[in-house]
């Protein structure tokens, strides 16, 4: 008699009582760096934020058009239980809520160390 599971999880995921461990990511503007990261301070849970200056986003309109730009990344490990705490930490300083992005942990460190983020906008955002 064996104590694991016959069936391994479609997804594997790493998991703890508040989801599953995901990498967050949200772009910004260089300018309101020092803003956003006040905000994720708000959070009632430590975040120690790895900052990509002049990372490669690819942005995936509705049409399937992909357009590569550069970005400033604000990244950090989190559980999906407190992503709803990091939008309305950021919407509270004005924010986009929608700029937080996730991805599974795991597929994160399987990913290509030079492969650039991938984002689904609609529509592309403006150039400035």
């Amino acid at each position: 008699m064996s104590v694991w599971p016959n069936t391994l999880p479609v997804s594997p995921s790493l998991s703890g009582r508040e989801g599953a461990l995901v990498s967050v990511s949200i772009d910004v503007d260089p300018r309101r760096l020092e803003s956003l990261l006040e905000a994720l301070a708000q959070t009632s849970f430590p975040i120690n934020p790895q900052i990509c200056h002049a990372a490669a986003v690819v942005y995936l309109d509705a049409d399937g058009r992909e357009e590569t730009r550069t970005a400033t990344l604000v990244e950090f490990p989190a559980y999906e239980g407190r992503l709803d705490e990091v939008r309305n930490a950021l919407h509270s300083c004005g924010f986009d809520p929608a700029s937080v992005c996730s991805t599974s942990m795991l597929d994160e460190i399987h990913r290509e160390p030079r492969a650039a983020r991938r984002r689904l906008k609609h529509p592309l955002p403006a150039v400035h």
